[in-house]
């Protein structure tokens, strides 16, 4: 990777200033999409969704606690699996209780979702000090209603709003990642958003500071052996 042309001080703020502009303007029409996803119409949960947790089955109601919003981070770690997908492993390494805490200070609860059974959940995170809540929903619709989980025999083979036949291979189910928002009314819950691919990059903490370097992310993606691939190339 070719290194950034040395100039002036004089220079690079000149070059400085015209890329502030192009971020200036990055930033208003970030704001604009951010107010438009607030804006975005909701759809009534109606299946009863049930997860396994460390206390027992819990509804996707449950998840809330006390919380009126939720977000789900789904994980790609399937039942066949030893192991979730690396990226996102130390995306949960990253995850803190201050994080969390913040998080339910604007009355929103956070959990992590995978089909692995319980137990290989409990025995992947022994040992790692994580804290972040974790479910699993084998057994449930949950992973392929939300589009997350692709697999010949149910079938679901939708991917980040488009058909994705291509990333099932064989008798596998494919584990892909996503992030999927709710939000309570009284006693009704509706989705109201969820993202996948490159969708997902504005949530990731260490992205927000490589793509701030000279050298980025310094990163090539491949496919893990045996799991379909990531889609981080278009949204």
């Amino acid at each position: 990777m070719a290194l950034p042309e040395v100039v002036s001080r004089e220079q690079w703020r000149e070059a400085r200033l015209r890329l502030l502009a192009a971020e200036k303007q990055m930033t208003r029409g970030r704001d604009a999409i951010n107010a438009e996803r607030r804006r975005l119409p909701m759809v009534r949960v109606e299946k009863d969704y049930v997860f396994e947790g460390p206390h027992g089955p819990v509804t996707l109601a449950g998840l809330f606690g006390e919380s009126r919003q939720l977000v789900v981070q789904h994980i790609m770690f399937g039942p066949d699996w030893d192991a979730a997908c690396p990226s996102c492993t130390q995306f949960t390494s990253e995850l803190s209780d201050a994080v969390l805490a913040r998080l339910r200070s604007r009355d929103t609860a956070y959990v992590m979702a995978c089909r692995a059974p319980l137990a290989k959940i409990d025995a992947y995170r022994a040992g790692r000090g994580w804290t972040v809540p974790w479910y699993s929903s084998h057994g449930s619709d949950f992973n392929y209603d939300f589009q997350v989980t692709l697999d010949l025999a149910v079938p679901q083979l939708q991917y980040n709003y488009r058909p994705e036949p291509a990333l099932v291979s064989g008798d596998r189910s494919a584990e892909m990642p996503g992030v999927s928002c709710f939000l309570r009314d009284g006693g009704e819950i509706f989705h109201t958003y969820s993202a996948y691919a490159r969708g997902l990059d504005h949530v990731d903490f260490a992205y927000a500071f490589l793509d701030l370097t000279a050298l980025g992310r310094q990163e090539d993606w491949e496919e893990p052996k045996g799991r379909a691939p990531e889609i981080r190339g278009t949204l």
